[in-house]
């Protein structure tokens, strides 16, 4: 059967709406604590909206092979509680005060909450988790969890490091982005009663797009502005990340510009922006990790070949070229 027309964004969101207003329905059923301010800063971090694009990812990816159901609301909101937590402690490591164009939880309560009302959340992911009584569903959490910490320790090692190449960027993102989106697409997979092969290849899907989406991100920060992304440019730079676009403008300048914008990374010189965009767009680097990006993306839908195809494997071949064609 020949691929079915590939949707845009809002026709993807049209065909998840019921089940993802059943998700966002569980979601603020089990965000309930008798303790007040769990209840302020989760609302607060889990009613700022987004895409919800890793429950969404669980919903098609299930719906795809044929399943739908209360099991697969439950796992949506269980990815997305993993997500939550992790973008409050996100914000506490990264000294962040803008998301989503609002202060993040941490400039409103501090670091303490942000990071105490994380672990709330991801034990809450737990007890979801538990409910379903699927030993492969915990083994899959329970190890995706697991990288996402090693990711952000890895992180963290490379930051305001100006010799972290392509490859080491590539491994910090495998786990702090990419392996929530193969867990979330694996586990549809899982609930559908797929085989080991039908399994893998949602897997590889989501770990695909899970670096299209970061890669893409990441160019955002230096080519696009405050408005549009919801956070502040030049985010990266100032917490002395090291991402594909400043990774591959040092690869290509001249050695004085290369040892300025070290001088830069391991200072964290926010002010000296625009010196770094200079050399990104010198030397063509939005443009190479765009590339980057869209590889990652045609590897996703590549995937997919050979399932059977539908609305809901549609809408992922859908998310994958809406992953590299965003503004925000």
């Amino acid at each position: 059967m020949s691929p079915q027309p590939v949707p845009a964004l809002p026709a993807i969101q049209a065909l998840a709406a019921a089940d993802m207003a059943a998700v966002d329905g569980l979601i603020r059923r089990r965000l309930a604590s008798d303790v007040a301010l769990i209840n302020q800063v989760s609302e607060y971090i889990i009613g700022a909206g987004g895409k919800r694009l890793r429950p969404m990812l669980l919903l098609l990816a299930s719906r795809a092979l044929g399943h739908m159901g209360p099991d697969a609301h439950q796992l949506a909101a269980t990815i997305e509680f993993i997500h939550t937590s992790t973008l409050l402690h996100d914000d506490v490591v990264d000294e962040s005060d803008l998301r989503r164009g609002r202060s993040t939880a941490n400039a409103v309560w501090g670091n303490a909450a942000s990071v105490l009302v994380g672990d709330f959340l991801y034990s809450r992911s737990f007890q979801l988790m538990v409910e379903l009584d699927s030993m492969p569903v915990q083994q899959i959490l329970a190890d995706t969890t697991n990288r996402i910490a090693e990711g952000e320790v890895l992180q963290l090692l490379h930051i305001r490091n100006p010799d972290t190449d392509e490859a080491a960027y590539l491994r910090v993102i495998e786990r702090k982005t990419a392996i929530l989106f193969a867990a979330a697409t694996e586990l549809g997979a899982l609930l559908a009663g797929a085989d080991s092969a039908t399994r893998q290849a949602l897997h590889d899907y989501g770990l695909y797009l899970g670096h299209a989406f970061q890669i893409a991100d990441d160019v955002l920060d230096y080519a696009s502005d405050a408005t549009t992304m919801g956070k502040n440019l030049g985010d990266d730079l100032a917490e002395g990340k090291m991402t594909l676009p400043l990774i591959h403008a040092m690869g290509r300048a001249d050695a004085g510009t290369c040892q300025r914008l070290r001088q830069i990374v391991e200072q964290g010189d926010v002010d000296a922006l625009p010196e770094v965009i200079a050399a990104i767009n010198e030397h063509g680097s939005l443009d190479y990790s765009r590339e980057r990006a869209r590889e990652f993306a045609r590897k996703a839908e590549a995937a997919l070949d050979g399932l059977a195809e539908n609305d809901a494997l549609a809408a992922l071949r859908g998310l994958a070229r809406y992953a590299v064609n965003r503004d925000h």
